[in-house]
């Protein structure tokens, strides 16, 4: 034991992993975007501590299903939608891309409204902060490579989890009721639970693990660190929506209101202090940041890659779905059912991408000797129909 120790925190294996750190950390950390704080928020003002169990245990399906993105793009050395249209056909590769980039418009929507709300609880106007931000968002993608635009963002997720951490023991300190374990089946808490079950895994997490771990040329060999990187970054991306949950423990689901950023100042302020809204709406900001960023890349690089226009296509079709989304927060940052609602959407639209890279993760001639099988395509299959069945019986249920 001691000497696999010896071995996993040797010299060459340290360099190595951090050599190949960046992609399934960025994604982990992107999933908590303006929806899924948002989802999380009204999970602890709601229902308090008695969600948090469930969203702790869903560090476990999304560790083994992103898993599966990280290997087949490091043994492919391809994007998935490059890998559905070659193994595939493009019609197919189409009908898992387009979907994913609709549902994006939407989530590009929520994160600039999750922006102007942060930047408003600090005292900017979303006609300055908006605008501003999507500037320098494209400033910093735009013909970059992804080693380029992945140093800056690794950076910023070191001040979205401290800030974050910072926001739950704002509102600890004071000492919360904790419940180990709670379950109901009140239409409002599944609903909750299915809302969570959606911010866990979304489609284009998919799509950029695997175009990220090949476009950085993590090789097979290196699979070892994809899959360290994958587990720790799944426990952070949960551990997070945790304390995003105990931030908001105590306020109350009615006086949650992320349409009015002086109501939800107040009520942070009042129930865990006056930095409290400071540290909640930095949180907000970077989580919606990084995720533009994530989301775009991984959206337009799947899109491009389905449709065979090429990578070097994206930026244009990141502008033809972006720039609308920019408009609306300025009009109008109703955002809370949106958000839950987007949540539940993705899960429907999640079905057919995660589906064909399972497919794709089981094929010997394509996958070698890292081919999905035994326990871990069991467990693939398992959380993902467990998932994609979750989305459809709220659906059903909800209309």
């Amino acid at each position: 034991m001691a000497r696999d120790r010896e071995v996993l925190f040797s010299r060459p294996r340290l360099t190595e992993l951090l050599r190949t750190w960046g992609p399934a950390w960025l994604v982990m950390i992107a999933d908590v975007d303006a929806a899924s704080v948002i989802t999380a928020a009204e999970s602890g003002a709601t229902y308090g501590t008695r969600l948090i169990w469930f969203l702790l245990a869903l560090f476990v399906p999304l560790f083994v299903i992103q898993e599966v993105a990280g290997r087949v793009g490091a043994v492919t050395q391809r994007g998935l939608g490059e890998l559905i249209r070659e193994n595939f056909s493009r019609p197919v590769a189409a009908a898992a891309a387009v979907p994913m980039a609709v549902v994006d418009v939407i989530s590009y929507v929520v994160e600039y409204t999750g922006i102007a709300i942060g930047f408003q609880i600090l005292g900017v106007s979303p006609l300055l902060s908006v605008p501003i931000v999507f500037l320098v968002h494209l400033a910093l993608v735009y013909r970059r490579k992804y080693v380029q635009a992945e140093k800056p963002l690794l950076v910023v997720t070191a001040l979205f989890a401290l800030s974050w951490i910072v926001s739950a023991v704002l509102n600890a300190r004071k000492g919360i009721e904790v419940t180990p374990f709670y379950f109901s089946t009140s239409p409002d808490f599944t609903f909750l639970l299915a809302a969570n079950v959606g911010a866990v895994i979304m489609p284009f997490m998919l799509f950029y693990q695997a175009s990220a771990t090949a476009e950085k040329s993590v090789a097979s060999k290196s699979l070892w660190a994809v899959r360290l990187e994958t587990l720790v970054g799944a426990i952070a991306s949960e551990v997070i929506m945790a304390a995003i949950a105990v931030s908001t423990v105590g306020m109350g689901s009615k006086s949650l209101d992320f349409a009015s950023p002086s109501s939800l100042a107040r009520g942070l302020s009042g129930l865990a202090g006056g930095f409290a809204p400071y540290a909640f709406a930095i949180g907000l900001i970077t989580a919606s940041f990084i995720a533009l960023i994530v989301v775009s890349l991984g959206s337009s690089w799947g899109l491009t890659e389905a449709l065979g226009w090429g990578r070097r296509n994206w930026f244009k079709v990141y502008l033809a779905e972006s720039a609308p989304a920019v408009v609306i927060p300025l009009v109008s940052l109703n955002l809370v059912n949106l958000a839950l609602g987007l949540m539940v959407l993705q899960i429907l639209v999640l079905a057919a991408p995660a589906a064909i890279l399972g497919l794709l993760a089981s094929k010997k001639r394509l996958m070698g000797a890292h081919a999905l099988k035994g326990v871990n395509r069991i467990a693939y299959w398992g959380f993902l129909a467990l998932v994609c069945a979750t989305g459809a019986a709220t659906v059903v249920r909800f209309g």
